[in-house]
């Protein structure tokens, strides 16, 4: 024999199960990443009390500005990420929720991780090198440079390490600044061919450099809507493909000269 339940316990019964299906869903862990703005660095000066570019065996220029590589910080890969953490991230402007496997290798450990993004930067650094003397036609041979920059890895800083190793030698090539003063901020990839390559996290970083003082963001230009949202105030963005690019669109701000922008 079965009894008919009230209405309101009914209700009350067929919630419980809903219930308790959120709080574990709510605990669980999710396959996501969350990121926020990062730290940034001013290629042109020290880092930890070391020049973060060093050259030796060439006149070198004392530089005025800053260009300052930026980053995102994410929880780590074997971080869990809830219910709740990708709920704040994406009510909040100064955060991004990423697939897990977009901002990390997948099937990697933590230490493999940390060894993967070393080696880009490595690899970074020695195509900056190359693109930067290739760009002023100077020979690895009569110039030495090293780079330094700690607790940073991947890609992202190329195109800012090139741009500084460019100010450094050579400024705007008629003996001012590249950055004619000013805190510039950037990011990109580089190869030794000088062309520059998108890097994601863009609109995080863009709000690192306004932090930071920057009023100028150079960006890949294929990055250039990911860049124009929740932009700060007073920043302007310069769109690049290439190092020639970057450079002369620079050399045109110092000059009050018509630059491109996103």
């Amino acid at each position: 024999m079965f009894s008919r339940l009230s209405r309101p316990l009914g209700l009350t019964l067929c919630a419980l199960p809903v219930a308790a299906l959120l709080v574990v869903v709510g605990l669980a862990p999710l396959p996501y990443a969350v990121a926020g703005p990062g730290l940034t660095a001013d290629v042109l000066g020290a880092d930890k009390g070391q020049q973060v570019i060093t050259i030796t065996k060439s006149p070198t220029r004392k530089t005025k500005g800053q260009l300052r590589m930026t980053t995102i910080v994410a929880t780590g890969p074997s971080e869990d990420v809830d219910f709740g953490d990708v709920l704040d991230g994406w009510f909040r402007t100064d955060r991004a929720v990423l697939p897990r496997d977009s901002v990390y290798p997948a099937g990697q450990s933590d230490k493999q991780i940390l060894k993967h993004n070393t080696n880009d930067m490595v690899e970074s650094q020695n195509d900056a090198v190359d693109a930067a003397l290739g760009y002023l036609g100077r020979s690895p041979k009569s110039v030495d440079i090293s780079l330094h920059l700690a607790d940073v890895g991947g890609p992202s800083a190329g195109l800012l390490f090139a741009l500084g190793i460019v100010d450094k030698l050579d400024g705007n090539g008629s003996g001012g600044d590249l950055t004619g003063g000013r805190t510039i901020a950037g990011t990109g990839t580089i190869d030794s061919s000088g062309k520059v390559g998108a890097v994601g996290g863009v609109s995080l970083k863009t709000q690192a450099a306004s932090r930071d003082g920057a009023t100028v963001f150079v960006v890949p230009k294929a990055e250039c809507g990911e860049a124009g949202s929740e932009l700060p105030k007073g920043m302007r963005l310069i769109p690049v493909t290439t190092l020639k690019g970057a450079v002369s669109a620079l050399r045109a701000l110092g000059r009050g000269a018509h630059v491109p922008s996103c």
